[in-house]
């Protein structure tokens, strides 16, 4: 036996082993080990932020009897499991399948070939990675071959392309001559994880665990395969039938597709399947020269801006003739193609193995070598279908778009769904009491009102002002006499305006900003001092590219408040719904809820409250370089809750939730959106803190919600810390979602939408979390879609009727009011996080809204910003837009400055600590943490 270490157990040595320790008596008991000495200290774990539970149902209102999309579902065999399986898809030599479609063909061939070796179990594929059955799989090693016969090869000639650095050899050739071909595929499929379908059950009890949303992912993928077997286009969770009947052309080369959107929700009533109707564009099948004109609206290929061409076509699949080979889309090429240039090797006619290098054309190569007759691609870009680095280029008039549809795929598993709308228990709140002027009290009628025979309630003067006219066709003289005689009744004292300014006609094709300057020299010309308003007359009803110009130019540069019209159809409504604006912008108000004034809003009228509202808007899709823009509002004068103002932010691209809320600097400094919003609050509401924060968010997606209940837990109250170590106000968190697919139905008349007010509590809710519909607008077209509200947070401890009838009133106080403060330029994060304020005072509407107010004006200030910085007309490489460069080289234009008249009239921000203390904030230096 060899040695261990040196060590020969048969070898004689000095070294005494020790002797073996002693035995045990039999009657000695051991001492059990201190478990906290013996073991090292856990960490204490983080408490799990869930959505606060439903205190109850409300009660108040007229009942009504709903009928809603829901259907009823019932699952069979709840004591099964979902086994979820890896998939993993190869070709022969490894190279992983990337292509769409192919895996779904794949998968199905798999499940006829080893139909006996599976188990004849049945698959629901997502149609990427993952694989489920219902029970396992009988083997543990499920690694197939699977081949598919009559496919169309992914190969391009040569082994390459036109613009890589092969050429087709003689068998590439003949491949191409014989388009169809056999592909060998490699499938794996690993255990991932074990899903009981009993966690529905759990789930539909209140007991929410982690394998419940993915037991009800598994049920909407097998209704996709059920869909995708008759031969649907699944887009997400919505499903397209290729019927022609379903198609609308909506110009541009766009055809609009209607069909449905299913999805799987456990509610208070069971397990209901959702659908609805749903929508969404395709590109018409064609040439894709066609397609671009179309797109263009230009007359031949030679008019394409290919700059718009490429952001268009990117990412969009194609087909190449005459092999039928399916591509995507990367970019264009630089050059032309009869400019653009590749290797092309070629074997010598006198010796097989002797191969040369030849640079040729991608046109010449097409035309000599594929014999393709190319009319008028010389002079356009190439299409690129290839890799970054190694780039494959087609003559854009051989390429034509393919008109997809889904392959049929797995049978459904035993679920049995009603065919029946669940019926639904609604109640109708009343509409609140609006005060106007000389002291009258009325009550909105289905949801609207108007202002005939009524003043308002804070009426302005509009005095020192201007028309503009942009070429808008209308009577000017006939417009400012009714506009004049129709402010009178409402109380609004109108001088005649100092001039109408009329734009040069030689200035009318040419670029907006050039325009507005234009009209701006005019309009210092003759005028002997700034006006303090422009009415701005525009020819089109939407869209006009002068209106962001036109805006910043008056906020930004002069100061000036302006309101934009496109006089069409001028009416005394028309004029009543502009001077609402006109008034409000200028410093009045319109109307207010006879219930700010008693006061007698439940909570909030006991202890001063501060209701904000959120919302991030989001560049164009697929516009990964552009910003978002995050608005916050707060009410302001307490007990009132109809006066906001805004704080507009941008913010890194598609972040959901509102950043720099809080932003703690040097010096225990905030230089957050909470803290000026406060401040704001305490001036205007005679030097009162709030004592309770209600906030409305509005949010696309589900993960938003954990990232608000982590802002309401630390971000905030180190805010409201920051401004005074002894201030804890109470926060309740409401979030709004309008991007969902439940309607409702009036049971005996179906044909007629609900009536505004209508509240939806029960059945079709969750059935553990704070949640509940309203269709708080009266829907004129269409079916009226409501608004899901909910409750993430509720400190202050509102009923169930409280909360729905304040969230009703706030959707009748569309009275927007944005005050000035100043802006502070700092560029310290990624992207920048410029502070602009709105100088706006808006009350726009006669109607209730169907979100809550302060959602809406956070909307529409994100908006607003957004026309002027006109993020949308960048190019992709543009750096010419001020700004600056941020992480990754983007270019991110500044926020606009307003102008200093607007700031130092209204209200100017407090920076300094000292400041802060005279407002009635402890604050101890250094005291706000740099870590969140």
């Amino acid at each position: 036996m060899e040695s261990h270490e040196g060590f020969d157990p048969e070898s004689d040595t000095t070294d005494v082993l020790p002797p073996p320790p002693p035995e045990i008596p039999p009657n000695v008991v051991p001492i059990k080990a201190d478990a906290e000495q013996s073991s090292p200290p856990k960490k204490p774990a983080k408490p799990k932020r869930v959505p606060v539970a439903r205190p109850g149902l409300a009660r108040r209102g007229q009942p009504i009897t709903l009928l809603t999309n829901h259907f009823k579902v019932a699952v069979r065999n709840v004591d099964d499991c979902f086994y979820h399986y890896s998939v993993s898809l190869k070709y022969e030599d490894n190279r992983p399948v990337d292509g769409k479609g192919i895996g779904r063909r794949v998968i199905d061939k798999l499940q006829q070939t080893y139909d006996t070796e599976l188990g004849n179990k049945d698959f629901a594929y997502d149609g990427e990675k993952s694989l489920f059955t219902i029970g396992a799989l009988p083997q543990v090693n499920n690694e197939f071959t699977v081949v598919l016969e009559d496919m169309a090869s992914g190969r391009t000639a040569g082994n390459g392309s036109p613009g890589g650095h092969d050429s087709p050899s003689e068998s590439d050739r003949k491949r191409q001559r014989r388009p169809y071909q056999t592909k060998t595929f490699k499938v794996e499929l690993s255990f991932a994880a074990k899903i009981p379908m009993q966690s529905i059950a759990m789930a539909l009890r209140g007991q929410d665990t982690e394998n419940c949303q993915e037991a009800l992912r598994v049920l909407d993928i097998i209704l996709r395969q059920h869909s995708a077997k008759q031969g649907c286009l699944l887009v997400r969770q919505s499903f397209f039938q290729n019927n022609p009947s379903n198609f609308t052309e909506i110009g541009g080369g766009v055809l609009g597709c209607r069909g449905f959107h299913s999805s799987f929700r456990p509610t208070q009533g069971g397990l209901s399947l959702n659908i609805d109707v749903s929508t969404t564009m395709i590109v018409k099948p064609g040439p894709v020269v066609d397609f671009l004109i179309a797109n263009q609206n230009v007359r031949d290929p030679y008019s394409i801006d290919w700059a718009k061409a490429k952001r268009m076509l990117k990412n969009l699949r194609i087909k190449a003739g005459p092999s039928n080979t399916e591509f995507k889309i990367i970019g264009l090429s630089d050059l032309p193609c009869d400019q653009q240039k590749f290797a092309l090797k070629q074997r010598s006619s006198g010796n097989g193995d002797d191969i040369h290098t030849t640079e040729i054309t991608v046109y010449e190569y097409f035309v000599k070598y594929r014999h393709i007759e190319l009319r008028y691609s010389a002079d356009l870009p190439c299409i690129n279908v290839g890799k970054p680095k190694r780039p494959t280029y087609f003559p854009i008039e051989a390429l034509k778009y393919n008109n997809y549809d889904a392959d049929p795929m797995l049978r459904a598993c035993g679920i049995s769904i009603n065919t029946h709308f669940t019926p639904v228990d609604g109640r109708v709140l009343p509409a609140p009491k609006l005060k106007v002027g000389n002291g009258d009290i009325f009550l909105p009628m289905k949801g609207r009102w108007n202002f005939n025979n009524k003043k308002l309630i804070e009426p302005t003067t509009v005095d020192r002002w201007a028309v503009v006219n942009f070429s808008a066709r209308c009577d000017i003289r006939n417009l400012i006499r009714d506009l004049i005689k129709c402010g009178s009744m409402k109380g609004i004292a109108i001088d005649q305006p100092f001039d109408v300014f009329e734009e040069n006609p030689s200035m009318r094709r040419a670029l907006p900003a050039a325009r507005v300057e234009d009209m701006f020299e005019r309009i210092k010309s003759k005028l002997p001092g700034a006006p303090r308003f422009l009415l701005c007359l525009l020819s089109e009803r939407k869209n006009s590219d002068v209106y962001g110009p036109w805006k910043r130019k008056c906020l930004s540069e002069f100061g000036i408040v302006t309101q934009c019209i496109a006089p069409t159809r001028v009416n005394d409504q028309y004029l009543t719904n502009v001077l609402l604006k006109i008034n409000a912008k200028l410093g009045g108000m319109n109307s207010l809820l006879h219930i700010e004034d008693s006061p007698t809003i439940p909570f909030v009228s006991k202890a001063p409250t501060i209701i904000l509202g959120m919302d991030v808007s989001h560049g164009s899709p697929g516009r990964s370089d552009v910003p978002s823009i995050a608005a916050v509002v707060s009410s302001r004068e307490w007990p009132r809750i109809s006066k906001y103002r805004a704080s507009v932010r941008t913010q890194s691209p598609k972040v959901e939730m509102v950043d720099n809320l809080f932003k703690p600097v040097a010096d225990g400094e905030d230089e957050g959106i909470i803290r000026e919003l406060l401040i704001d609050f305490y001036t205007s509401s005679a030097k009162r803190k709030p004592e309770q924060i209600i906030i409305f968010s509005y949010v696309f997606f589900a993960i938003t919600v954990h990232v608000i209940l982590v802002v309401v837990h630390l971000i905030l109250p180190k805010a409201c810390k920051c401004l005074d170590e002894q201030w804890s106000p109470k926060f309740t968190v409401i979030i709004a979602q309008k991007n969902h697919h439940t309607k409702f139905f009036q049971a005996n008349n179906p044909q007629e939408n609900v009536p505004p007010g209508t509240v939806v509590d029960s059945k079709i809710c969750h059935p553990r979390n704070y949640d509940f519909y309203m269709c708080s607008h009266a829907g004129m077209i269409g079916t009226t879609r409501p608004t899901h509200y909910h409750v993430l947070h509720d400190e202050i401890g509102f009923t169930a009727d409280d909360l729905q009838e304040l969230v009703h009133s706030l959707s009748y106080v569309y009275v927007f009011l944005f005050k000035n403060l100043l802006i502070d330029c700092s560029r310290k994060s990624i992207f920048l996080t410029e502070k602009f304020w709105l100088p706006f005072s808006y009350q726009r509407s006669t109607t209730a809204i169907s979100v809550v107010a302060p959602i809406c004006y956070a909307h529409l200030a994100a908006t607003q910003v957004g026309q002027f910085i006109k993020f949308d007309d960048m190019s992709d490489t543009s750096s010419s837009h001020g700004g600056f460069s941020a992480a990754g080289g983007y270019s991110v234009p500044e926020l606009p400055r307003l102008h200093d008249k607007l700031v130092e009239t209204v209200f100017a921000c407090v920076e300094s600590p000292a400041a802060i203390v005279e407002y009635g904030f402890r604050v101890k230096k250094g005291s706000c943490s740099r870590e969140i």
